[in-house]
């Protein structure tokens, strides 16, 4: 649980809160109600889920009245840089267990709690007020709760802007309040007991200023059609907001509204109390419908689901916690979208074709099958299906696919053509591929070798493949100089080149995969090498400080900030490979697990206390003091923390 308490500052005021409804829609904003992103917002749904996402509520404007005056439960930032009104005076703690809650100061005897959940069953998200009286002093003064919802009606990457088309027409019956702002978009249902007044007007000039940061529009207007009021002494107040392409608005009369809003939340504190522990309660927020299936959306607000990301993500966030029905649903599914060898590197938002660029999406399906397999929950059938689908993808490799990806005669694994980016390490800025690596990169090799052992358990002709990719990757990738690994050799499929670029890359060869392909002299090279130039408390740089490409910070343009995405900024997620390859050069004792969680991931730990609470970001700038960036709900992040811990004996 993350807990913040009185005095707030800015910097705690701007932390993210996420609650996602498990196909791909979310809940999501700031301990200081403050929308600093495009992607904030109370109504999130995803109409083909997980893609498809719209924003259809953005955020309220509440406030208490009581004597007269106005007590703020909400702030809002306008452009140029104006916050109104300002609740850091008042707000007196927030917490996000069971789910984001906040505790406002109105008096010297009156606060009043805020709540908000997402209810993952029916995809509705619940908002409840109530009061608490200091020493049981009840009063007899009026409270007044008022509550304007903001509304927009857009894809989730765009912005929305005054016009005459919004229909701000309300349906209205009883404690059920409908609108549909545009008649191509899902409707916005309200149950509540609370009073509506019909008063459309138009909020200007929003500010996002994590969107600002980003090089990008930010400012956005917002549709308010009414507003509602409680009388908070005659009892609790309750808003359950609900898109209808999620399910149909529960049909109770207003005096009932708060029931079954408690029984909402009984039935998701009873849900969420299932979970060992709040790593284990957050990784919970990544796992998604799609069509019949489930599957791991890469990160919370705007990625979805991703081949690579989710074959990391899920050794971690499922087979590790012990989620294998699952973990067999994701991999039944990805096996069914191989073709020509590879699996798909994402789904688009929109359309169904899935595309296939990248060399090892394909592997690391092999490694989480491999990871999968391991844990004995496996039907019959399921073996099958798998050892066939990984099968396939060696084969393809062996007879070669798409831009040129084939086994070459040293055993080693050649791709890479102009212009696309295949590996981990994709940024790509109009035709310009920041870290191409086109020839034999380190950790594609890693993982090739791992897939051929892997398959070699039950298929013995894929050994002397094996065996030829370890022979040749010890004569060609170790260097001489620093007795750790080249980041690639046969560059640019020029025969003999080699790049000497001190990248994580390498880690994979000695540790994060199954089998080791260095051992000895060499993994503990690497290691010392990783650790001198690349390991900070939230996971490694993808590049040395020392390396003239090398940038410090992550932020800016996208130009900008894909240039410095692999030239030194930080992934936490590469901690869990690191990890994994230094307790194996170590004398791998309880001692040394003792002294892995102590030193490494109790700085990662502390992270859930900010940006993303409760969750790992997906980014942090290279340089000191290492600032969180990209995005602050990141599945592999958490994943491999997860992973790792189990390694360690948490």
């Amino acid at each position: 649980m993350t807990r913040v308490d009185s005095p707030f500052d800015i910097e705690h005021l701007e932390d993210e809160w996420l609650e996602a409804d498990g196909v791909g829609g979310f809940a999501s904003g700031t301990v200081g109600m403050l929308r600093t992103r495009r992607y904030h917002a109370l109504l999130l749904t995803a109409t083909r889920p997980p893609s498809g996402r719209v924003v259809l509520v953005n955020g309220i404007e509440a406030w208490v009245e009581a004597n007269g005056a106005r007590y703020p439960l909400t702030m809002q930032r306008y452009a140029p840089d104006i916050i109104y009104p300002d609740i850091a005076a008042s707000l007196v703690s927030f917490e996000t267990a069971p789910w984001p809650t906040w505790r406002f100061r109105i008096d010297d005897t009156t606060c009043v709690i805020a709540e908000i959940f997402v209810v993952k069953e029916t995809c509705e998200t619940v908002l409840r007020w109530r009061i608490a009286f200091d020493n049981d002093a009840p009063r007899d003064v009026p409270l007044t709760l008022h509550v304007r919802p903001l509304m927009s009606g857009r894809d989730y990457h765009a912005l929305h802007h005054e016009n005459g088309a919004f229909d701000f027409a309300a349906a209205i019956d009883g404690g059920r309040v409908q609108w549909q702002p545009y008649r191509d978009l899902p409707a916005v249902r309200v149950v509540t007991n609370g009073a509506y007044e019909h008063a459309p007007d138009w909020y200007r000039n929003f500010c996002y200023v994590r969107e600002r940061e980003r090089g990008l529009d930010f400012t956005e207007d917002l549709a308010t059609p009414g507003v509602f009021t409680f009388d908070l002494l005659a009892g609790d107040a309750a808003m359950i907001l609900n898109a209808s392409v999620s399910n149909d608005a529960v049909r109770v009369p207003a005096q009932a509204a708060i029931d079954h809003a408690n029984a909402l939340a009984e039935k998701e504190a009873t849900r969420r109390a299932t979970f060992a522990s709040r790593l284990h309660r957050s990784a919970d927020a990544y796992v998604v419908a799609r069509s019949a299936g489930r599957t791991i959306v890469a990160g919370f607000p705007w990625f979805t689901d991703w081949g690579r990301d989710t074959f990391i993500a899920m050794r971690g966030l499922l087979i590790a916690t012990g989620r294998h029905a699952e973990a067999e649903a994701i991999l039944l599914a990805w096996a069914g979208t191989i073709s020509q060898g590879m699996c798909p590197n994402r789904f688009p938002d929109y359309g169904d074709e899935p595309e296939y660029n990248s060399v090892d999406a394909s592997l690391w399906f092999v490694i989480a099958v491999h990871d999968y397999l391991a844990t004995g929950h496996v039907s019959n059938a399921t073996r099958d299906r798998l050892h066939e689908a990984v099968e396939t993808i060696l084969s393809g490799y062996t007879q070669g696919t798409r831009y040129g990806i084939r086994a070459d005669g040293d055993g080693l694994l050649r791709a890479g053509v102009p212009g696309v980016q295949l590996t981990w390490m994709d940024a790509k800025v109009g035709d310009w591929v920041v870290t191409p690596r086109i020839g034999k990169p380190v950790e594609v090799q890693a993982l090739w070798f791992n897939a051929l052992c892997i398959a070699a358990q039950w298929n013995a002709r894929w050994n002397e493949a094996a065996g030829r990719a370890a022979a040749s990757f010890v004569q060609r990738f170790v260097d001489l100089q620093s007795g750790a690994l080249f980041d690639n050799v046969d560059v640019d499929h020029v025969q003999g080149s080699v790049d000497r670029s001190i990248r994580p890359n390498q880690i994979f060869a000695a540790g994060g995969l199954p089998f080791a392909l260095v051992e000895g002299e060499t993994a503990r090279a690497v290691v010392a090498q990783v650790e001198a130039h690349l390991l900070t408390p939230l996971g490694l740089r993808t590049l040395s400080p020392e390396a003239p490409g090398y940038r410090g910070r992550y932020g800016g343009s996208p130009l900008e900030r894909d240039g410095a995405y692999h030239q030194g900024t930080v992934w936490p997620w590469l901690l869990g490979p690191f990890v994994e390859a230094w307790l194996r050069v170590q004398r791998p004792d309880d001692a040394a697990r003792r002294a892995a969680r102590a030193r490494f991931l109790a700085p990662l730990d502390a992270h859930l206390d900010r940006a993303g609470l409760d969750h790992l970001s997906e980014v942090a700038d290279g340089d000191a003091p290492h600032a969180p960036g990209g995005t602050p709900f990141q599945a592999w992040s958490l994943g491999e923390r997860l992973r790792i811990g189990v390694l360690l004996g948490e």
